[in-house]
């Protein structure tokens, strides 16, 4: 009877508990749509409550639905992480606007003409009149970058200045109308036909935006116009980013909870889920980092190495050549495979360089009536810059120290989204708390890391650091400016996941694991802390965007 009562209770305390977290995330939904109408005044903008409620409890009923799916029908961890990385990154998807992420509409049109066919570039050929209008209701660059100032007047007819920094509004002309996201929508919708014709962008890759051109096809096919084609490119890149994290996850054998931070952190997710090529690049990056955290390296691990390091130098040549350094930095003792080190780093060396080198010969014989076009930031010049450089080394290291100690070094920049717009303050200060305590769950992991390997880690995250900031620095900055104009935390995240990763090995030598299960409940927790974030991640980013701002401007 006992043993009857005892198993009715284990069958009562796990339902009861996803029952009451049900009911905790229906009454979360409910305090963060009520925080909205107090703070950003809903009810005086004609928002009504009680659809809003629904669809927030809605949404969170439903989130509770999916981890328990998740938790009751998929075995391994590898692939539960891969479940959360997608259902975190459609929340991204669809919480961040059209066309904002960085070089969005350019890489939508790219890959809106690989998916009709196109494989050339032609300046002539002309988009269709829902694409066009399309772009033209979403300009990009909602703050910051775009702010507008002005005068305007208050509630009882008097002028009052305003200014849009930090708001996704933008004005149209000095003196036209002050819109939202919203705006953008109603105009696109509106019937209304663009006001120009729209011809290709000034961009001319082609390999790196297949995912997403096929799922502009596949949503062409479907019916869909440009908008859902739109939509319909970010699913399928963050698919192709999904996949590779799970190949990732799946090479690694230690220090899995820092990977799933970085797979998981709202910037990366907020890329992954996006019509660019840093999507599956990120992805790519990922899956060569963790061939440094497998026990041994075999031939077939060989094959999907070179075709990560391929790729990688395919969407950023000659800046990711640097990366061949990882396999050199492996101890003996994981080296299982026939080939030698040197001959897979030549291999790579000669195949990354050479297909660089192939689409950029590609993508100039294959461009038609394309006009010159002169550079985005006036006075950057290469020769000049780099002759700066070599003249007055110590001079160009002051510049790169004063850049990184003006941005935070960048990992305290990890909130910020977009093409240096939209910073989301509680993300940036989160993002290296939650990376740190990923590295100290991996410390039950005893790492078998030794002195050489870490210094060429190390050496080789710091030189890639420097590299993409001096490259930043010579083709984007004006000559013998005193810091570097362009430079963004995203393009270091597979620098610092390596940094992490030796911290998390310096860690689990000076500390004693805690966890009573290990390696499991490590990993779980990781999993769902990092989740977690990534979920809040994607509602902070819908709230500044479709509830905020706080005031309206007329």
């Amino acid at each position: 009877m006992k043993a009857l009562k005892n198993k009715k209770a284990g069958r009562f305390l796990p339902a009861a508990g996803w029952l009451l977290g049900a009911l905790a995330a229906a009454a979360g939904a409910a305090a963060l749509v009520y925080y909205w109408r107090v703070f950003y005044y809903l009810d005086a903008r004609g928002v009504a409550p009680l659809p809003l409620y629904g669809a927030a409890a809605g949404l969170a009923l439903l989130c509770v639905l999916a981890v328990y799916l998740c938790h009751r029908f998929i075995p391994t961890l590898d692939a539960k992480a891969a479940a959360a990385i997608f259902l975190c990154g459609a929340l991204f998807c669809f919480a961040n606007p059209p066309l904002q992420t960085p070089d969005e509409t350019n890489h939508f049109l790219r890959s809106w003409s690989l998916s009709c066919g196109h494989f050339d570039f032609d300046a002539q050929r002309i988009y269709p009149q829902d694409v066009a209008k399309l772009v033209e209701s979403f300009p990009g660059a909602y703050v910051a970058s775009h702010t507008s100032q002005g005068m305007g007047m208050d509630g009882d007819g008097n002028p009052k200045s305003y200014t849009t920094a930090g708001y996704a509004l933008k004005q149209r002309g000095e003196n036209g109308r002050v819109e939202g996201i919203l705006d953008g929508f109603s105009a696109y919708r509106n019937g209304v036909p663009a006001e120009k014709q729209l011809g290709e962008p000034y961009f001319f890759m082609t390999v790196s935006m297949l995912p997403q051109a096929l799922g502009i096809l596949a949503a062409r096919l479907l019916g869909f116009g440009a908008l859902g084609c739109m939509y319909a490119a970010r699913l399928a890149n963050l698919a192709a980013y999904t996949a590779l994290c799970w190949l990732a996850l799946k090479n690694c054998r230690r220090y899995k909870p820092v990977f799933l931070a970085f797979m998981l952190l709202p910037l990366s997710l907020y890329m992954a889920a996006s019509v660019s090529y840093d999507a599956t690049l990120l992805g790519f990056y990922y899956l060569v980092a963790s061939f440094y955290c497998k026990d041994e390296i075999t031939d077939s691990d060989i094959g999907w190495f070179i075709f990560a390091f391929v790729m990688m130098n395919l969407a950023k040549p000659y800046i990711n050549l640097l990366w061949i350094a990882l396999p050199l930095v492996l101890p003996k003792t994981a080296w299982k495979t026939r080939w030698k080190k040197w001959q897979l780093a030549a291999v790579c060396l000669v195949g990354g360089f050479a297909l660089g080198k192939f689409f950029d010969w590609y993508g100039t014989v294959f461009r038609y009536n394309y006009p010159y076009v002169g550079r985005q930031i006036a006075g950057a010049a290469e020769v000049p810059q780099l002759l700066g450089i070599l003249q007055n080394p110590f001079r160009y290291v002051s510049v790169l120290l004063g850049s990184f100690y003006e941005n935070d070094f960048f990992i305290g920049q990890l909130g910020l989204f977009g093409a240096l717009d939209l910073e989301v303050g509680f993300i940036s200060w989160m993002s290296p708390l939650v990376l740190l305590f990923a590295a100290a769950l991996s410390v039950h992991e005893k790492s078998s890391l030794r002195l050489r390997p870490a210094l060429g880690l190390g050496a080789l995250s710091i030189v890639y650091i420097a590299g993409a900031a001096t490259a930043m620095y010579i083709t984007s900055t004006p000559v013998g400016m005193i810091r570097i104009i362009g430079l963004q935390a995203r393009y270091f995240l597979p620098a610092f996941l390596m940094l992490f990763v030796l911290l998390a090995a310096l860690l689990s030598h000076v500390l004693e694991p805690r966890l009573e299960q290990g390696q499991k409940k490590a990993h779980t927790l990781a999993l769902g802390t990092s989740a977690a974030f990534g979920a809040v991640g994607a509602v902070l980013l819908f709230q500044h965007y479709f509830i905020g701002p706080v005031f309206t401007i007329r």
